[in-house]
């Protein structure tokens, strides 16, 4: 039995981005369970009441979707005993990884090349799109196994917004979920409690100005244009959602039923 937590959301010391997503509503009028979906950012720097609070949870699986260059950069998740941890990386771990030293290292004209006059943005766009097109194997899997076995779970990357954001709308819309409540739940990353710390070079003073957090500001943002490609992507490629299911993620009806009795009130 799963345990439904309080409606407030903890204070987790190293663990930014948690929550639950149950409470979502379905269009045909059901709702998330509660207690059995979490997203969050990396649990890496996790302390002993943060582990203690996951613990919990009564998890059976964690979907960890970084990339090795990831967990070179912050480390393994923290340990919790009993639970079923399974490394999906969603993008390649050479892929973009001089991107992002530079990011954290490069001086302001290196940023200003790099992500200045809608760069930035356009990056996020098409990273988003090549995850739901090139990544259908991973999002098949979740799916699969969600449906089976795996919940209660939680679903990381680095910053819980983008990787995880973007396995969770999966998951959303594999169960039915109104695409305005995916994107609200999306967007609530968004919050100052919540956002990834990157961690640059150089002194506060040279590495935090104004100018360099404009610039950046795109790759640590949730858009609404950033997950509205990842659905036009869908509706492009596949012709819909339910095709998109059925032939790009290998969901059979039957599956798709267990899922919707796995975490549907």
């Amino acid at each position: 039995m799963t345990q439904q937590i309080p409606s407030t959301e903890p204070e987790l010391a190293g663990v930014r981005n948690f929550r639950d997503v149950g409470g979502l509503p379905t269009a045909d009028g059901r709702r998330l369970r509660h207690g059995v979906l979490f997203r969050s950012g990396h649990l890496a720097h996790a302390t002993d009441a943060d582990a203690a609070f996951l613990s919990s949870l009564g998890l059976h699986t964690v979907f960890d979707f970084r990339n090795a260059a990831d967990q070179k950069l912050e480390g393994p998740d923290v340990d919790l005993p009993g639970v079923r941890n399974v490394n999906l990386p969603l993008s390649d771990p050479a892929d973009g990884a001089e991107f992002w030293k530079m990011v954290r290292d490069g001086d302001i004209e290196q940023l200003r090349v790099l992500l200045g006059e809608g760069k930035a943005a356009g990056r996020m766009i098409a990273s988003y799109r090549t995850i739901i097109k090139g990544r259908t194997a991973e999002h098949s899997r979740v799916l699969h196994s969600l449906a089976e076995d795996s919940v209660p779970a939680l679903m990381h990357c680095a910053a819980g917004k983008d990787r995880a954001g973007l396995s969770v709308a999966v998951t959303l819309l594999a169960l039915g979920v109104e695409r305005e409540a995916i994107l609200a739940d999306y967007l609530e990353s968004n919050a100052k409690h919540r956002r990834y710390k990157v961690r640059r070079g150089g002194s506060a003073a040279t590495a935090y100005t104004p100018e360099v957090m404009e610039l950046l500001s795109p790759l640590f943002d949730a858009r609404e244009e950033y997950l509205a490609a990842a659905l036009e992507t869908i509706d492009e490629t596949w012709g819909g959602v339910d095709p998109y299911l059925e032939k790009g993620l290998k969901l059979a009806p039957a599956t798709r039923e267990r899922l919707l009795e796995r975490l549907l009130d």
